[in-house]
Formats: C-alpha cells, structure tokens, sequence
C-alpha cells in the first residue's frame, strides 16, 4: 500500500510542478548536528545567530517534529536560461543572484508543497507539516539522505539529473513511507566552485565559511563589510552565483518551469539603485527576495559595487550618499568615492 501511495505522491509532485522527488526518515542525518556544532563553534556562521539558538532542532529533525516518521523532500527548478557570468562584466550594473530574480519563492514553492500535503492528506490518514527554508531544518543533508542529490564541494545541493538550480522544499509526515537510497559525491577531483569563489569563502573542500561568503556578506551581514572583502565583491548586490554557474553538471540543468522566477529585474544601472529611498525600494522589489534586507543594506551594496566600477562618471552618485541618514550607506559612499 505504501509503495503504491508513494508512486502516486511523485507522481502528483511532478504534475504540481516539482522536478523531482524523494523519501527519507527524520533521522537518516545523524552527523548533521555535529558537523552544524562545528561550524559554529568555529564562528564560520558570522552574524547568523539563529544557527547556534535553534542548533538542537536543526541538527536533529526528529526534536523538531517527534511524531514524524517519513520526510518527503521535493526541488523545484529554477535554473536560468544563460549563464549568468557575464554580467560581472558590466561594471555599472548590479548583479542580482539568479534565484532572486524573480518573485520570492519561499511563497511559490510553499504554495505547491501545501497542495501536494493536502494530496497526501486525502489519500492517507496522516498528519504533516511543510517547510521551505524558514525554519530550523537542514534541507542539504536531508536532501543527500533522500537520494535528491549530494551537498558538493560548494556545499549546496547538486543532481546529475538537476544540475544545482533548483529550490528544496520538504514535507514531514506522520505517514510511514519507504526511503529511497542516499546519494553520493559525484565531485569526482573538480575544483571550479572552489577556485572561481571571489573571496576564498571554501576553507576546504565541502566546506564553507559564511563570513567570506559574498551571498552572507550581501544578505545576512548587516553594518559595513570588511574593507578587504568590499573590493573583491564586484557588482553583486544581491547573492552571488559563481560557484553555482561554474559547475559541469549544470549541463543537466532542467528549465524552471514557473514562469514566476523569470526574471523580473535584470541586471539594473547602479546609478538608478542608488537612487532608491526607502519608499521607492519597497515597491521596485515588492514579492522578490531582496526586499527582506531593506534599503539600507541594499544600497550599502550598490556603493560598494560603485566603487568596484572605476567608473569616474559614478563618483558624484555615491558623493551624494555621504551624508545618508544611515550611516552604514554613508560610510559605503565615502569608500566608494575614495575608491573612484
């Protein structure tokens, strides 16, 4: 019974729009605390502290949901239709990583998760509960112990049959269904996610250090960067791709298939984003990702990817931000202005 249930759920998560998935068991991931209390315990999650106060949960699926028995783990496609490198060659654009081009997919993927749970619910006396990227659940390792594909040198999740575009989403079941095989690294000796990486930010192989990581620095950091890391972020002001872009197994990459994540903002003038009061920030990035880290945060980017230009024509836009009533912005202008 439960085999033919789940045949039908895979079936029914690719007509929802899934890519793929598979099934795994709330503790097939027991090194995942120990690896996590490592990380932190080396500082390598920076100002992210929600990692350390939620470890127990994130570290151990079954504290966070004891009744769960089975975790159905679902990607969803959302990979570009060129490579978005090239764009780091437009010095007086920002780049704005390829996930966050479209609209927030917490709410697109969370959608379909819900209509694929209440599926599930239908077909079987069962309870669940759904999670995309908002709480203290370790998709990655959770994904590799479902046989969705393995956590590579990069540390993200990639599929032969996917490539590394694509979005996790998973479902906790009281249901009982039967795991499928755990994958394993198909790396092989490949090293490009690891030396194209601007900043350093891979200590070691299938390791990361977050306070290096361009995506954390333009996201999740908040107050000024490092000056010796604000050089090497170029025109990223949201997230940072390169390691993604750059791995082989993107040849396997299937289309996203929601038109949602087509890309809504391009790679837009610097000179324009610097421009963005609070007011007119908020309705440019109304439903994409990037609104979550506020003006402020925003345009502390654009200045610094200002600065990287060595366009002299910028000098006056980031002149004028020196004396912004937020004094991070002020301090990104003023290097920005040194810097040109």
């Amino acid at each position: 019974m439960t085999d033919d249930l789940k045949s039908r759920l895979h079936s029914r998560a690719l007509a929802e729009g899934f890519s793929a998935m598979r099934v795994t068991t709330p503790d097939a991931i027991p090194l995942a605390a120990e690896r996590l209390a490592a990380f932190v315990a080396q500082g390598r999650h920076g100002q992210m502290g929600w990692m350390a106060e939620r470890m127990a949960w994130r570290g151990d699926p079954t504290a966070l949901w004891p009744q769960a028995r089975s975790v159905i783990m679902l990607a969803e496609s959302y990979a570009p239709e060129e490579n978005p490198l090239p764009l780091l060659e437009l010095r007086d654009r920002g780049v704005i990583s390829v996930y966050a081009q479209g609209k927030d997919y917490h709410d697109l993927v969370k959608r379909r998760l819900k209509r694929l749970g209440r599926w599930l619910i239908d077909q079987a006396e069962c309870e669940i509960k759904v999670f995309v990227d908002t709480a203290p659940v370790m998709e990655k390792p959770l994904a590799q112990a479902a046989g969705l594909g393995w956590q590579g040198k990069h540390t993200n999740v990639l599929s032969r049959d996917l490539g590394n575009w694509f979005f996790l989403g998973a479902i906790f079941t009281t249901l009982e269904l039967p795991p499928d095989t755990p994958e394993v690294s198909h790396c092989g000796s490949c090293t490009a996610c690891l030396t194209i990486c601007p900043t350093g930010a891979f200590p070691a192989p299938y390791q990361l250090d977050a306070r290096r990581c361009i995506s954390y620095l333009t996201i999740e950091h908040s107050g000024p960067v490092d000056e010796d890391l604000r050089g090497l972020m170029g025109n990223r002001i949201y997230g940072c791709d390169d390691c993604l872009a750059v791995c082989p197994w993107n040849k396997f990459a299937k289309a996203a298939r929601d038109i949602g994540y087509a890309p809504r903002h391009g790679a837009p003038p610097l000179a324009e984003l610097a421009g963005l009061d609070d007011a007119t920030f908020r309705a440019r990035f109304a439903g994409s990702p990037v609104k979550r880290i506020g003006r402020g945060r925003f345009v502390r980017n654009v200045l610094y990817a200002i600065g990287n230009s060595g366009d002299a024509a910028l000098r006056e836009v980031a002149q004028g931000l020196c004396g912004d009533a937020d004094s991070t912005v002020a301090d990104a202008a003023r290097w920005a202005v040194a810097r040109l």
